[in-house]
């Protein structure tokens, strides 16, 4: 058959990702296999692909199809998360877009064009992962908010629930006013931001005088219910059981002491906000101050704020200053700069805001989630992570799950009439109960309000790898007992919290074990400038773009070729495109063998014989060190020595020593065993280029079919011959030599040489001269016992070897050139020697440093030594 010229990655993918497809290789049933589950993080419903998307779900694309081709029963399940927060405000923008207004819909008709818009964008993302080559069991396809996933969580709610675990109660929470909704605490990125920090006069009540507080937030004094000391700062002494009067509106406070003011910090005083702030609020609590909200569910001020009634926060920010400069109340104003949380979805500043929530305790349920990543029971690649989730696991609070949202699993608890409430799972449950606990049985569902407040998302993906075999609804089902504990969880770090901490907590309550074993963290996709890439700061390629120009396997290779495990990736689009040229090196290497003429009558040389017998070695060899680095999850590691292998060994060397000359046939046994050895490393290189390899497969041998290499036994571990695997290097040495001497004495390849060996304990291979004839052209090898006056030289561990140059150089020439390269070399010596004489320069400089210099006159020593001896031998 014709093979192309050049590889066309858009043909081949599309149509072996097709016939995968037709033959069902991805989807997977319970068997007698052992079985080997990853679960995708799902990624959000109306997502589009990105760089981070796309490195890790190469990652764990190539999991999955190493396993299955180990043997084991591979299910890797799809699904995608209903993210409530960034669907809903998408869904608000596009009616706001349209003149309507959510507040003017029903829930009922607010949802049915949240469904609408998830039915028109959902699952785009999982459409573009199939040109990414991931080889996911899409029949299993789930999603967050799907019958099967939202009964779990409401289940699992209502169990938590009637464990005492879940309560209701007013807390301060960190609150979205863009979204309108709380978020937890992990929902919260601090950033450092420019700020001021204002000195403001607080009147005493009823007397002269007055007391100085300082704020970064001036309009937060409208709810402001006292000014606290330190009961140890003499400073304010004299200050016990006065009042102050809050500015611009009067309201008198009383000044109250507390430890917890720092007296070192700012003026010693504190204004009590207990509304809007945590330490405040804990104040509050303990002195039983009133606590008065003067914003708005959207950051506005409301009526407690007494002015700027329904105007912005920052937008009174900046007026009240003028108010507070004409009242007198301003003593200076200062720079700042301090750290502010921003919401992770909507990137607005959190409004810290007391209100009535629902939250799920937390102590109990981290002990064996925290116990079992710290014995390793679960395993974290790079374990440094595991320090971060101590921390973390060890100062959790209570979880605040509730969100003031309609996108999203609606929390299942009813409230009676006087303000009782019941958990259940239907309304009809739920009137049953109501008629129980209120001993009124003319109870009827219109006298049922169920509350208004959605899940947070996270309650329903940390349900993930139970929930997607049905666990929580069918406990000890068939697929459950089979497919969980999963095997592997690919995952970035920044997810540590929100859900890998939660998933194993859920794992530990509802199955009573880990929810996988191993945690490998992605690095952060990052461009050259090491800043993260995003649409805003226009530094993110388009992953189908990429695909497009440079083939899926191109891109996969480029994402892995610099990503160690935790570590960030710093892209260039020069990666894929390095990608890109290896898929061109091991298409030249296909067209290259399948191009020879086969000839049975030839009778194998022994140059072939010898290189496939320290290949099929070489491969063993390989195949021991990619099971070593997938073991400890070194995937990039092992990418690389795939990488080399290919390029160096076996394009580099046993091609370059069984081809035969220029239009002459190869023997057949050569040639049979060549496309064996191709085949066995296609099949090594499959995982992570599966399109090419499987082309290349396909057209190697006559195939069946039905077949694929994605479903062939991956080579496994045998014995190999080391020795036979380190002499061959001493040959690639010698041979690369030789190569170098026809480099500096401009000799071409077509001149044969003659080589002479004058043999030392290590550094010969007798047994590979004829691999060495052919590589180097050699018209003569043979040992000598003696120098060899008048050739160059190299030596390879204790024996050196010669090259005649008789009739290939002019001597005079040499020389001259030899003379001019010592000259400069000694000159070279005497200017390190100079440093490493000055007393006080070796001294005074790093260790390193001289060591450095010490190295260079090591080097330029032996360098003269060889040149002397080349000299000599000449005359």
């Amino acid at each position: 058959m014709e093979i192309p010229s050049k590889y066309n990655p858009a043909e081949v993918e599309d149509k072996w990702y097709k016939y995968w497809m037709e033959q069902n290789f991805f989807h997977s049933e319970p068997d007698e296999r052992p079985s080997y589950t990853i679960v995708i993080p799902p990624p959000n419903v109306t997502g589009v692909l990105h760089m981070g998307h796309m490195l890790n779900n190469t990652i764990q694309d190539i999991l999955v199809r190493r396993a299955r081709m180990t043997g084991k029963n591979a299910c890797w399940v799809p699904g995608t998360d209903h993210a409530s927060i960034a669907t809903e405000a998408k869904v608000v923008n596009k009616l706001k877009a349209e003149g309507i207004d959510k507040y003017d819909l029903s829930r009922e008709e607010f949802l049915r064009h949240a469904w609408d818009w998830t039915h028109k964008h959902g699952g785009i993302i999982l459409e573009q992962l199939k040109k990414l080559g991931a080889s996911c069991d899409w029949e299993r396809t789930a999603f967050t908010m799907d019958e099967a996933r939202s009964e779990s969580v409401i289940s699992t709610f209502i169990d938590l629930y009637n464990k005492g675990l879940i309560y209701r109660g007013v807390r301060m929470v960190n609150w979205d006013p863009a979204a309108k909704t709380a978020l937890s605490d992990e929902e919260v990125i601090y950033k450092e931001v420019k700020s001021k920090l204002y000195y403001l006069k607080y009147k005493l009540d009823g007397e002269e005088g007055y007391v100085t507080i300082a704020t970064t937030r001036p309009e937060t004094i409208l709810g402001d219910t006292a000014v606290c000391v330190n009961p140890a700062d003499s400073r304010f002494s004299h200050l016990k059981g006065k009042r102050v009067l809050v500015p611009l509106i009067n309201r008198s406070i009383p000044i109250i002491e507390d430890e917890y003011v720092d007296m070192e910090f700012g003026t010693g005083c504190l204004k009590i906000t207990p509304a809007h702030d945590v330490n405040d609020y804990e104040i509050g609590l303990r002195h039983n101050l009133p606590a008065i909200d003067i914003f708005n569910d959207d950051g506005t001020l409301s009526k407690a704020a007494e002015i700027f009634i329904g105007e912005d926060r920052f937008d009174v920010r900046n007026k009240i200053i003028p108010d507070l400069e004409k009242a007198g109340n301003i003593e200076r104003i200062e720079d700042y700069t301090n750290k502010v949380g921003f919401s992770e979805r909507t990137d607005v500043a959190i409004e810290p805001k007391l209100s009535a929530q629902w939250f799920l305790k937390m102590e109990e349920l981290v002990k064996p989630a925290l116990e079992n990543v710290m014995n390793d029971t679960i395993q974290f690649h790079p374990p440094k992570f595991k320090n971060i989730y101590r921390h973390w696991m060890g100062n959790i609070k209570d979880w605040c799950i509730s969100r003031q949202l309609w996108w999203g699993h609606q929390i299942p608890v009813y409230y009676i009439p006087g303000g009782d409430y019941v958990c259940a799972e239907t309304e009809k449950e739920a009137l049953e109960m109501a008629r129980k606990k209120s001993n009124n049985n003319n109870l009827t569902t219109a006298d049922l309000t169920r509350d208004e407040d959605v899940l947070d998302t996270w309650f329903s993906s940390w349900l993930w790898p139970i929930s997607v075999f049905d666990g929580i609804r069918k406990p000890g089902n068939k697929e459950i007992d089979y497919y969980y504990p999963t095997s592997d969880l690919v995952t970035a770090p920044d997810i540590i919290f929100f859900w890998v901490a939660r998933m194993i907590i859920a794992g530990y309550e509802y199955e009573n074990q880990f929810p996988f074993k191993n945690v490998y963290f992605t690095g952060m996709v990052r461009d050259a400038q090491r800043r993260k890439m995003s649409k805003s700061l226009g530094n993110s390629p388009d992953p189908l773009d990429l695909i497009a120009k440079y083939g899926a396997d191109g891109v996969r290779v480029g994402m892995l070729l610099c990503s160690p495990a935790g570590g960030d990736l710093l892209f260039d689009e020069s990666l894929p495109q390095q990608g890109a040229g290896f898929t061109t090196k091991i298409w030249n290497a296909f067209r290259l063998v399948k191009n020879w003429e086969v000839n049975s009558e030839i009778e194998q040389p022994e140059h072939s014989k010898l290189a496939i017998n320290w290949f099929h070695n070489k491969m063993k060899e390989v195949v021991e060190t990619l099971d070593n680095q997938f073991s400890q999850f070194r995937i990039s590691e092992a990418l690389m020595t795939i990488y080399t292998t290919v390029r160096d060994e076996f394009s580099g060397w046993l091609l370059e020593i069984v081809k035969p000359s220029y239009q002459q046939p190869i023997d057949a046994k050569t040639y049979t065993e060549v496309v064996e050895l191709f085949d066995r490393l296609l099949q090594l290189m499959h995982p992570f280029m599966p399109f090419i390899t499987e082309e290349i497969w396909q057209l190697l041998k006559d195939r069946n079919q039905g077949e694929s290499i994605m479903v062939c036994r991956i080579p496994s571990t045998e014995k190999y011959d080391t020795d036979l695997v380190n002499a061959f290097e001493n040959v690639k040495e010698t041979i690369s030599g030789i190569r170098k001497i026809r480099t500096e004495k401009n000799i071409p390849i077509k001149d044969a040489l003659e080589l002479k060996v004058q043999q030392g304990d290590k550094g010969y291979e007798e047994r590979f001269n004829s691999v060495v004839i052919k590589l180097a052209n050699l018209s003569s090898l043979e040992q000598v016992s003696a120098e060899v006056q008048g050739a160059a030289s190299f030596r390879v561990k204790s024996t050196n070897y010669y090259v005649p140059m008789e009739g290939f150089i002019n001597v005079e020439e040499e020389l001259k050139k030899l003379e001019e390269e010592l000259k400069y070399t000694k000159g070279f010596l005497t200017t390190v020697m100079k440093k490493l004489g000055n007393e006080r320069f070796v001294n005074s400089a790093p260790e390193a440093v001289v060591a450095l210099e010490k190295t260079k006159q090591a080097d330029a020593e032996a360098r003269i030594k060889v040149l002397e001896e080349r000299i000599a031998s000449m005359k």
